[in-house]
Parts: structure tokens; sequence; C-alpha cells
């Protein structure tokens, strides 16, 4: 028996991936969940495991390839007697090629932001429920364009940026193209997410950055700066919980999160990853250090598994440990706020007699004006400044 085993959804509410290498080549004999190739999304390299045991017939793509969910793979001769694979409940459905085929299945961001119109309700049943982004449905609102008229071309039935363009006749090449440019100029992997990432910022959020400095004199050079930012981050969260929270323009809703997640841009030399520190709230300040030690050598090294990468409430971006003492660092949706911490400084500051030279730290921290008040951000902020100037 031939069948076609098609890209998987990968869980991370990405449309293509691009192949790294195979580990199998055609006319070889697989076992299940033998892994058949490594693959680069946007945010990490992972193994596609084969759904089934048999040989394999043709490979569809070559490494440097990108191929978009769904799409063919690998094409395997089974026995006669072979059973079907297991298979979760949302693919119980479909049929032998497994069209659209979920390995290891994860609900994604987008499917969570697209199924529900307010985050963490209940889903709701809606048999004709138009499925868009938040970042679709803003753009057919500007354009004065009924989302239920747009032909649907998206993954799974959503509907896309272009098809909002093309009902309202403009071209996503409506910019000339850069002349000179071929196939090893496109932007792959984690520059490419950053792309995708900070264009969806862009059109989304309302944002809204303010700055400030806190005075680190105390520390003489005895503290681990990031762990004392991340301690600052919960410190804020305590005193204004809103910006840890996710928000959902469709409803308009925020739901703020218990648990304090934060993200922390990781500069590689394959662009900007950003894995997630769990539950800093109730970590030490040694288990936060061996935590990020552990995370930003995973994900240097391209092993930090993608669900590692998702769900956070917050984000850190340390950019000072590199240059730039102030910067408006970008709120990726569905978060809120973003802390952003510059490069320390020596700075002439009043003392109670005389002019003194004190170490202080710049902070830029950005947050989404559609849900975030003025007053709680800048509560926010005073309550991190707070725990920085803190001797211990």
């Amino acid at each position: 028996m031939s069948v076609t085993f098609n890209l998987p959804d990968l869980g991370e509410g990405l449309q293509e991936a691009e192949i790294v290498n195979w580990h199998v080549a055609e006319g070889q004999s697989v076992d299940v969940d033998q892994p058949l190739l490594s693959v680069e999304t946007a945010k990490a390299v992972v193994d596609v495991p084969s759904p089934y045991g048999g040989r394999i017939v043709r490979l569809h793509a070559k490494p440097g390839d990108t191929v978009e969910t769904g799409k063919p793979l690998v094409d395997f001769d089974l026995p006669a007697s072979a059973a079907a694979p297991a298979q979760s409940p949302v693919t119980s459905q479909q049929s032998p090629s497994n069209q659209g085929m979920v390995v290891g299945h994860m609900a994604s961001r987008s499917e969570e932001f697209v199924d529900r119109a307010i985050i963490g309700s209940a889903r709701r049943a809606t048999r004709d429920r138009v499925r868009a982004a938040p970042a679709v449905r803003m753009l057919a609102k500007r354009l004065g364009i009924e989302l239920s008229a747009c032909k649907a071309t998206g993954r799974h039935g959503l509907i896309s940026v272009d098809d909002v363009l093309a009902l309202a006749n403009l071209s996503k090449h409506r910019t000339p193209a850069v002349p000179g440019l071929t196939d090893a100029d496109r932007l792959r992997g984690p520059r490419k997410g950053m792309s995708q990432s900070m264009s969806l910022s862009r059109d989304e959020i309302a944002m809204c950055t303010i700055f400030d400095d806190a005075d680190i004199d105390a520390w003489k050079g005895r503290d681990d700066i990031t762990v004392r930012l991340i301690r600052a981050i919960a410190a804020g969260v305590k005193a204004e919980p809103g910006l840890n929270a996710w928000f959902d323009p469709a409803g308009p809703a925020r739901k703020v999160m218990e648990r304090v997640d934060v993200a922390i841009a990781v500069d590689t030399s394959e662009g900007l990853i950003v894995p997630v520190l769990r539950n800093v709230g109730a970590q030490s300040a040694q288990q936060l250090r061996a935590a990020l030690d552990d995370i930003k050598q995973r994900t240097r090294s391209r092993t930090i598994a993608p669900e590692e990468m998702r769900d956070y409430t917050i984000t850190l971006s340390n950019f000072g440990t590199l240059a730039g003492r102030y910067a408006t660092p970008l709120v990726v949706p569905p978060t809120v706020a973003i802390l952003g911490a510059g490069k320390l400084q020596r700075d002439v500051v009043a003392g109670p007699s005389a002019p003194e030279i004190h170490v202080r730290m710049p902070l830029s921290l950005t947050f989404d004006h559609r849900c975030i008040t003025g007053g709680e951000a800048c509560r926010f902020l005073a309550a991190v400044i707070s725990d920085l100037q803190r001797h211990d």
C-alpha cells in the first residue's frame, strides 16, 4: 500500500519549515517514530518522526528547501497488513494520505486566538464564525472589507492578509522589488520569524514607551544583572498585575496571567531567539541563574524545544550587554509589555552635599496602550526600579 506523508503542523502556528537534513534515504526501511528528517522553523530545529513503518519510496524535498505545512514530504510503501498509525482526535477523520496530519500536536497561539473570542474562555461553537487572526481583522476593518466576503486561502481555512488585500484590489507586491535579489537572499529560520513577529507588532499594537533609570550604585558590581532584572519584573507584576497579561482585540478582552513566564531575548548568529523562563516568581536567584545558563546554551546550539519558546506572559530585552542606553522595544502579541535594559552608565547625581557619580541602569518599558493605562505602566516601572535599587 502506498501512502504520502505531508509536513505536519509542528504546533508553532507557522505555515512552512526549511529542511535541514534527512536522516533516511529512498529505498530504506523505517520503523514507526524513527526520525525522518530535521526541519528548521522560525524558532527551533526539530526532528519529525515517521508515522509509518515501511519502505521509503520518494523524498519530495532536499536540504535547504522550504516546504509548506500539509505539502508532501515522503512517499511510503507499506506492508499490506500494516495498520493505520495512531492519530490524535484532530486527525482521526483524515484520509490515508494524511493531509495536514499532526505529529505530536500541540495547540499553537494562532489556534488559540483564532478559535476563541476571549482569551482563556471556553471555545465558542459558532458554525459560521469567520476564521482570521486579530491583525487580519484589524487590517480588514481599516480597509472597510467584510471578512465574510474574503476567499480563505490560509491553512485550516484561515483568512490571510493576502486574502484581504486581494479583495481590496491591493497587491502584496505593490512596492517595486529590490533588484538583484536571489533565493539566497531570502530570510530564513529565526530571521524570518522575527520579520513576521515585528510586522504583526507594528500592525496591531498601540505602542507607548516610558523611560527611567535605576540607581544601582550600591551593588558595587556584586550582583547578577539579568537575575536582578527578572526578579524586578516579578516585583513589577506584583505591583501592577495587568502588565503580565494577554490581550485579544477581537473581544476586546485582556486575561491577566497568574504565573510570570518571562521571555528572554537571546542574540545569536542566526538571529533573535526568545526562550522562556517559567514561573520566575517562585525561583531563587541561584535557580534563575542555572535556568538562564541552560536555556541560553541550548538556544545558541539550536537544541531548545519549540514548547520552551511559547506562551510567555512578558518579555525582557537586556540589550545593554551590547550597546545602547534607551530603546523602544516592540511588544509581540498577545503579550502587552516588554522591559528593555540599557548599558550601565556612570552619571552625575545630586548627593546630600555635593555632586556624586553613581552607576545607573537605563530602563525602557514599552506597553500596549489599548489595554494598559499610563498610570499602570508607571507604577509597574516604579516597582521595577525600587526592586533594582535594593541593596540585597
